[in-house]
């Protein structure tokens, strides 16, 4: 069984990537991550960029009412969708840091339209067997290893009715250029306060870093957590009572308006946002300004159920399997019988991971002794729910987006462990 993995140059691959991603795609991208995340709810994470290039493949090959809908959907013509689906997975496969590949597999006597199987990655197509099981352990193994084991199993169970699936994988990982430091993390917010949570704490000079944006829906504190390779992770406070949903659109829309946000280094003293608050205090040494940043460590993981939410992703006349809707992926009639995606995201002392599989089933039919000087400190505490954008620094493409519920606990180490050894072991050093 062939699959397609997309590879790029990683030499000088963020020029290549900026390149080969114009902003009318990412715009698109970002699109649908907004629109999607105005339907959380709940803790969460999903990758609209997991999701996009598949649809423009099936926007490619649909027809009639299906065409239309999956076109609205991506926020390009149909026509130009499967270029547009290309061109982002070769930016994806660029950029450091970032993994991708396309599976196509297909019943043995399915026959393909050629100019759409040649639209898909070199060496995507495979073949389904008669034997329902195997394929399911083989999908299952590409899955595991397209993510580096992040990611088990293929969010749809195969069928004797599955004629064809077209799946895609995507990876991210980057590492905090100024790491933290674990700390318990106390706080008045009644759920978390239950269970000592895991806390991350880090002081940095560059006061810029975090910032207030007056929204629609309300005030949004935007902290930016930079990482090696151009992989940045936006954390996301809304005013006690924001919706999840109104946070992170609020998020996606200042990728695009950045200068709606008030930086740090503007912001006046007192209470200025979210979760944050500017000081003047008196030091014994001249000192420079500092951001205090205290977050809590998470690993989230969600299954999404697309067809759902069909109208989100322009499938509701694509699962009609009452007639054939991809004339131009085959002549035998076929509709969507299941769509899913699953993802995870994992943020901690050193770095962030996430990954998305998605899964495409188309069936038939104390005060200091002398204090002089006067400097100035940030303190920025995402102490309750917050969400997150795991995004692309130049092109500002969002890879994941998530709201953070449920923290990890605090670990009880051994006396001779030091803080961050499982961490450092089980995340970072084991699977590269």
């Amino acid at each position: 069984m062939r699959v397609g993995t997309l590879t790029g140059d990683r030499a000088g691959g963020e020029a290549v990537a900026r390149s080969r991603v114009g902003g009318e795609v990412v715009r698109a991208v970002n699109g649908l991550t907004a629109r999607w995340a105005r339907t959380t709810r709940d803790g969460t994470v999903f990758s609209a960029p997991g999701v996009w290039p598949l649809l423009g493949f099936l926007a490619d090959g649909a027809t009639g009412p299906a065409r239309t809908e999956l076109s609205e959907a991506l926020g390009v013509p149909a026509d130009q969708a499967a270029g547009a689906a290309r061109q982002l997975l070769r930016a994806l496969a660029a950029f450091p840091g970032v993994g991708t590949a396309v599976g196509l597999w297909t019943e043995r006597t399915l026959e393909l339209v050629p100019r759409w199987e040649a639209g898909l990655p070199a060496e995507a197509h495979g073949v389904l067997s008669a034997d329902v099981e195997a394929d399911r352990r083989a999908l299952d193994a590409w899955a595991a290893e397209r993510t580096g084991g992040l990611i088990g199993r293929m969010p749809v169970s195969l069928t004797g009715e599955t004629e064809l699936v077209l799946a895609g994988a995507l990876t991210m990982r980057t590492r905090w250029l100024r790491p933290f430091e674990e700390v318990a993390l106390e706080t008045a917010y009644a759920p978390w306060g239950g269970v000592e949570r895991l806390g991350l704490w880090r002081r940095g000079a560059v006061l810029d870093r975090v910032g207030v944006a007056d929204t629609p829906d309300g005030w949004v504190t935007e902290l930016k957590v930079l990482g090696s390779d151009a992989l940045d992770v936006h954390l996301l406070l809304g005013e006690e009572g924001m919706a999840p949903g109104r946070v992170l659109g609020a998020g996606v829309d200042l990728l695009h308006r950045p200068r709606t946000v008030v930086p740090g280094s503007r912001l006046p003293y007192g209470e200025v946002g979210p979760g944050l608050r500017v000081v003047r205090e008196r030091s014994a040494r001249h000192a420079p300004p500092s951001l205090d940043v205290l977050t809590a460590a998470y690993d989230v993981r969600a299954h999404h159920d697309l067809l759902a939410r069909h109208e989100l992703f322009g499938l509701t006349t694509a699962r009609d399997t009452g007639q054939g809707r991809f004339p131009g992926i085959s002549a035998r009639p076929l509709a969507v019988g299941a769509a899913a995606q699953s993802a995870l995201a994992r943020f901690g002392a050193l770095g962030f991971r996430a990954a998305a599989v998605t899964m495409f089933g188309a069936v038939g039919a104390g005060l200091p002794p002398a204090l002089r000087y006067v400097t100035t400190r940030i303190n920025a505490a995402f102490d309750r729910p917050f969400g997150f954008l795991a995004l692309h620094r130049h092109s500002r493409l969002v890879l994941a987006a998530g709201w953070v519920t449920d923290p990890l606990p605090f670990p009880q180490y051994a006396d001779d462990a030091q803080p961050n050894d499982e961490y450092v072991n089980d995340t970072w050093e084991n699977d590269e």
